[in-house]
């Protein structure tokens, strides 16, 4: 890899790129439209269907995440199965900003797919820009002649997997990390390219809608978010990019809560109100 990479820098030719997304990823595919170091070859949009199952196990997967209460609701209300990515957006937006800067706009069901590999490969790209999407298997990020790297909302090696934001206010953090990382077979623990930090939180006024309070602060990041990914490739195909090792024994790897962690963080951010108005500092609760 290293190799194709001075290979790339020698030539000074153009770093080939397209973007993998479930969508929300406008201003990511805006910044780099606008760098002069890379040619965007294609955006693919994957229209993430749920995975089938039958009525008792989306009960029982309801149940488990949501509670009896929110479970019944759901049976008068058709709703479907949240998408825990950096989901949000147009796919119309997405489609436009493809068209306005000469590069095709892809919809797939499934990057998996053989179908999905084979197009992903005919685009002959050097590098994938992974944002807001499920797991990926190898077979898919490492399609690219580089391979893939992946934004994720999350101080790695600390806070791998997700979702971004929950555990952070959960164990009490004072920030929230930006990592921009090379694609790896486990879950975010590929080499690290940029990183940064940015101050979290919590904001009494939602109350206990901590989910309502997630959605606006990542949406109030989502520039942010872009500008670092925008970096790392930039810092790419200028030859210039790090590759920091993680320690796959440091850190934790979260998963999504589940209805007793998401009642402990209610009660948790009541305490904290509760302290914070007495005058006496929360503690932070350890992983």
């Amino acid at each position: 890899m290293i190799q194709q990479e001075q290979r790339l820098k020698m030539n000074e030719a153009k770093l080939r790129v397209i973007l993998l997304t479930h969508g929300g990823a406008e201003k990511v595919l805006e910044q780099l439209c606008a760098l002069d170091s890379i040619e965007v070859a294609g955006v693919f949009v994957e229209t993430a269907n749920p995975p089938k199952r039958s009525l008792v196990e989306k009960l029982k997967r309801s149940v488990r995440y949501d509670g009896y209460l929110e479970t019944c609701k759901k049976l008068f209300v058709s709703t479907r199965e949240e998408n825990h990515s950096s989901g949000g957006g147009s796919l119309d937006d997405m489609k436009r900003l493809a068209t306005a800067n000469n590069f095709p706009c892809h919809i797939v069901t499934d990057y998996h797919a053989s179908d999905s590999i084979s197009l992903i490969r005919s685009v002959d790209a050097d590098l994938a820009v992974v944002f807001g999407t499920n797991i990926l298997k190898e077979t898919v990020f490492g399609s690219p002649k580089l391979g893939s790297i992946n934004f994720h909302s999350g101080l790695v090696p600390h806070y791998r997997g997700g979702p971004p934001v929950f555990w952070e206010l959960f164990n009490n953090e004072s920030e929230l990390g930006l990592t921009v990382h090379w694609m790896a077979k486990k879950v975010d623990t590929g080499d690290v390219i940029v990183q940064d930090r940015v101050p979290l939180s919590y904001d009494a006024s939602y109350g206990l809608d901590f989910e309502k309070f997630i959605s606006d602060y990542r949406s109030e990041l989502a520039g942010k978010c872009a500008s670092l990914v925008a970096r790392a490739v930039d810092l790419i195909a200028k030859g210039a990019a790090p590759r920091i090792p993680q320690n796959p024994q440091e850190g934790h790897r979260y998963r999504l809560p589940v209805k007793k962690e998401k009642d402990e963080l209610r009660r948790r951010l009541k305490l904290r109100s509760a302290q914070s108005q007495n005058g006496s500092s929360p503690k932070r609760n350890p992983e």
